[in-house]
């Protein structure tokens, strides 16, 4: 039997983060019912960040208050994992607050973030490297506690917008690190898709020395943006080192605002956002993997988030 690839769709968050139109609650939940559908292994609901910052996603409490009871997923197959991004000990305990209304881990993951760049860690977290991984031991200790894993990840793990090329050494210290605080798993961001098949094979490679990419566990996910349309080389090149852990967005949602540009006539171009979950799942196949996914239900999803999006942009959301 060919082996599993296991997927999370990272849409929810990451691709609705940077929308400048507020889209309602009751259609993000319906994004994650019908995600769930999808046959997903993991969905990344929000981010309890301050709303102040990253207005989009200031209703997550509202979001898991209505994704308790939620649909089946497809094919009779396990309900995907929901995690929610926690930047501080103050979105932890959010995140905590919501389990704790639906009596029981509605999320069973919280993810923390940094970067291998000293500048877009800065500029991201209004912090260092160190003052950042600092700032997750609290959390990390607080997730466990209540039985809750936790994802590390590292954006710039092939480039950053500010510094140009990351050392892979960079990347592979700031792993080392991660895990020594305790996650159960990194996620290697190519946050501005600067990716090809090579450079990420030699960032996974030095990421090795430091933490092993076991096949068959998450310990290591990948987290690519198709900025420049090589995404699918990147995925094959990880597939073949052994990563079997992938984030996607269904329709390609997202995209790093560091990573848009400005035309001449001051329009600015939005960057691609990260890799679609459908060709995510596309390429595996292709390559002789399996997943869990139904990719006539993730069309579907694919569908409602784009009309969704095109909603919220056109001054219809809210």
């Amino acid at each position: 039997m060919a082996e599993f690839v296991r997927i999370t769709d990272v849409s929810p968050r990451d691709g609705l983060q940077n929308e400048p139109g507020i889209i309602p609650t009751s259609e993000k939940v319906r994004l994650v019912e019908l995600l769930c559908r999808t046959g997903v292994d993991e969905v990344e609901v929000t981010s309890f960040v301050s709303a102040k910052w990253v207005p989009q996603l200031g209703d997550g409490e509202r979001v898991f208050a209505q994704l308790q009871e939620p649909g089946p997923s497809a094919r009779g197959l396990p309900h995907p994992v929901f995690s929610a991004l926690v930047p501080n000990e103050r979105g932890m305990q959010a995140a905590l607050d919501c389990n704790r209304a639906a009596h029981k881990n509605l999320i069973e993951k919280v993810s923390v973030f940094t970067a291998a760049s000293e500048t877009f860690c800065r500029k991201n977290t209004n912090a260092t490297i160190a003052e950042s991984l600092d700032r997750f031991r609290p959390v990390v200790a607080a997730a466990h506690g209540s039985g809750l894993k936790v994802r590390g990840y590292i954006s710039c793990v092939i480039a950053c917008p500010f510094e140009g090329p990351i050392a892979p050494e960079a990347v592979a210290r700031v792993a080392k690190q991660l895990m020594d605080l305790g996650v159960d798993e990194v996620d290697y961001g190519d946050t501005i898709g600067a990716g090809t098949a090579e450079n990420t094979a030699a960032m996974l490679r030095e990421v090795s020395r430091e933490v092993p990419i076991e096949k068959g566990r998450a310990a290591t996910t990948l987290h690519l943006h198709d900025t420049f349309g090589r995404a699918s080389e990147c995925v094959r090149a990880a597939l073949d080192l052994g990563v079997r852990s992938f984030d996607g967005s269904v329709a390609g949602l997202g995209g790093c605002p560091y990573a848009s540009s400005t035309l001449p006539d001051g329009t600015v171009r939005r960057a691609p956002g990260n890799i679609s979950t459908d060709l995510l799942v596309r390429t595996i196949h292709e390559a002789g993997y399996r997943t869990n996914l139904n990719l006539d239900s993730l069309a579907q999803a694919a569908s409602f988030a784009r009309e969704i999006v095109a909603k919220s942009r056109a001054g219809g959301g809210g």
